[in-house]
């Protein structure tokens, strides 16, 4: 009898530890009955909520030690008509929830966004990621119109909820604006802007306000990175060609006869040869090719050509040769080979 009479004048309801990924819990001892002397204690960053019934009576939203026997507390005199003495006719649930900022929730684009790319014209699949941080400001409204008396709710339930409706206008502006591969990462301030804009609305609609919207990065898919990867390749491969003076043909025909010359399986020994020999005769068309250009640029430029040695113009062919391998238009035991070659003229 003495302990049933203790628990009944149990001093403190508090929400002790609370897990940070916890956003309401309904705090329960010995049951959730209420009797008639109790104390709140409303830890920093935390709220308390009063339901009787179903139907919110009322709630603390600033932290504090509240005494719950006084009648100061105008929704309080409610809560205490259903009480008597020491025996309650109904229970009142209190529920505590986070008040405090919920920080560095993750958010992502579901799948790619498909549009065509403006710089290399064809489709592209653009993803984005990133964190926000919000609190909770309308914790009635969202009990009433999103828990409705579930006894715990974590922060990754909500997160679920934002994350479907914040992610279809970010993908529908992503998609009207159709940043390039190129310059999407100069984009990225503007994209955080307008999402945090379109996201305001979505968390006040749900009781919370959004405190910031942040992204860390974009990634397109990798069906995109391979196709700007080749074209990169292509373009570098092109620019060294110019430099060197080689067309595309021959640079074409060049690999066709390197692909010959390595494919064991391609052909006889007297094939293979052939394009051996079929490619250092191409080699040294092309430097010849690149000397008569050069030899033709201007009369100044011939002028200077007649007064070169023949050891002037084999040193010009081991550089332009140099260069080849350098670039990869030829392998090791080609550069070798040429460059004998070259050497035995001296």
């Amino acid at each position: 009898m003495s302990n049933s009479f203790s628990n009944q004048l149990r001093s403190v309801i508090e929400w002790q530890n609370p897990k940070p990924e916890t956003l309401f819990e309904k705090w329960t001892e010995d049951g959730d009955e209420i009797k008639n002397a109790s104390k709140l204690i409303v830890g920093p960053g935390q709220g308390c909520l009063f339901v009787y019934e179903g139907e919110v009576k009322g709630f603390f939203e600033k932290e504090g030690l509240y005494d719950l026997k006084t009648g100061n507390i105008p929704f309080w005199t409610t809560i205490k008509s259903i009480m008597y003495k020491f025996e309650s006719a109904h229970k009142v649930g209190i529920y505590f929830y986070r008040k405090a900022e919920m920080q560095n929730i993750r958010w992502g684009t579901p799948s790619p966004i498909t549009y065509k790319d403006p710089v290399y014209n064809f489709p592209v699949g653009l993803g984005a990621f990133g964190n926000f941080s919000f609190k909770i400001t309308k914790p009635i409204d969202f009990f009433t119109n999103v828990i409705a008396g579930d006894d715990y709710y974590p922060v990754r339930a909500i997160q679920k909820v934002i994350l479907s409706r914040i992610t279809q206008p970010i993908s529908d502006f992503l998609a009207n604006a159709s940043f390039s591969y190129v310059e999407i990462d100069k984009h990225r301030n503007e994209i955080a802007a307008f999402s945090k804009n379109a996201s305001i609305e979505i968390f006040d609609d749900l009781g919370f306000e959004l405190l910031d919207f942040r992204i860390e990065g974009t990634s397109f898919d990798e069906e995109t990175k391979t196709r700007i990867g080749r074209i990169a390749d292509m373009s570098a491969e092109a620019q060294a060609m110019k430099e060197l003076g080689v067309s595309y043909q021959d640079y074409q025909q060049l690999e066709a006869l390197k692909n010959m010359a390595k494919n064991e399986g391609g052909g006889n020994l007297g094939m293979q040869m052939g394009a051996g020999l079929g490619m250092g005769q191409m080699l040294g068309n092309m430097m010849n090719n690149q000397n008569n250009q050069g030899q033709t640029s201007s009369p100044q430029q011939n002028a200077l050509n007649q007064n070169n040695s023949p050891e002037d113009d084999l040193m010009q062919k081991l550089e332009k040769l140099k260069k080849m391998f350098d670039a990869g238009f030829i392998d090791e035991q080609e550069y070798k080979q040429k460059k004998q070659e070259i050497l035995s003229h001296l």
